[in-house]
């Protein structure tokens, strides 16, 4: 039986791989991220700005070869404050996206396993009552209520973003279950808790990557608005935190920290955007069959 198992998730494994060798935009876009990580990677290594907090150049110099893309009003080097807050978008979107996917995927092949009982009921209750909070307001209820706790951004990010995982893992078990290879299992006894995480689970593969994707997008879309009203990154600096300055700094003319901020992260935004749509359009069984 575990065979069966093995073939029904490895089966559409080369209809991928194919589609994914065609997609050109898809390739470029996964480069692109790349890149992004890269950089991350070298400034949380310190290889690459490790001074983003020195305030060692004059106030709103103009770009040259010792700073790129200028200075800000206390002296810090706009290009490095860029690049260290690509380290910081990743920190966020990375622990957001894996943590809210994992947490979505175990409630949502719960909920869906278990469709009708009182643990289901309550899976989709606590889902309406989370999607029904403003996101932002929730946030900073959580914030006040939590004071000096370091990680209160995230975790009211993996606590709104799982829903939408949940409920598509949901749905997917649900349908899964109702497949020849699932009530087989059945019929030669495999115990419960075997065809969820070995007949089922791995079946969602699809769905999760695409959502680890996406969450990793809003997260890092979220972390931005957050960090601007002040409710974000309280230590280190992030492209929200750059554009915060802003207000002091469009009347004096000065857009070094709107153009450094706005355009990587537009750029890593775009990418995994596209990368999303890639994934989509790869691992989605239906395409897949067709390839």
């Amino acid at each position: 039986m575990d065979a069966v198992a093995d073939i029904a998730v490895a089966a559409p494994r080369r209809g991928v791989l194919a589609k994914l060798s065609r997609d050109r935009a898809g390739q470029v876009a996964a480069l692109v991220v790349l890149l992004y990580a890269v950089i991350a990677l070298g400034a949380w290594l310190g290889w690459w700005a490790d001074g983003w907090r020195a305030m060692d150049g004059p106030s709103w110099a103009p770009p040259s070869s010792a700073h790129p893309l200028g200075t800000n009003r206390i002296g810090q080097d706009i290009w490095a404050r860029a690049l260290y807050s690509t380290q910081t978008a990743f920190e966020v979107g990375l622990s957001v996206a894996l943590a809210a996917t994992l947490l979505g995927a175990i409630l949502g092949a719960i909920a869906g396993f278990l469709r009708g009982s009182w643990l289901d009921e309550l899976i989709l209750w606590l889902m309406g009552v989370l999607d029904s909070i403003p996101f932002y307001l929730f946030v900073a209820g959580l914030a006040f209520a939590l004071q000096g706790m370091p990680y209160v951004m995230q975790l009211a990010m993996i606590a709104v973003f799982w829903t939408t995982t949940g409920r598509l893992v949901r749905a997917e078990v649900i349908k899964l279950a109702s497949l020849d290879f699932v009530a087989a299992a059945r019929v030669i006894g495999v115990p419960e808790r075997r065809i969820l995480m070995r007949h089922m689970l791995p079946n969602t593969t699809h769905l999760l990557l695409v959502q680890t994707t996406i969450t990793f997008v809003a997260a890092i879309k979220s972390e931005v608005v957050l960090s601007f009203l002040g409710l974000g990154t309280r230590e280190g600096v992030s492209w929200g935190s750059m554009i915060a300055e802003l207000a002091g700094e469009i009347v004096a003319g000065h857009f070094g920290n709107f153009i450094a901020a706005s355009g990587l992260m537009f750029g890593l935004v775009l990418a995994f955007n596209v990368l999303a749509d890639a994934l989509q359009d790869a691992l989605d069984p239906r395409l897949v069959a067709g390839a």
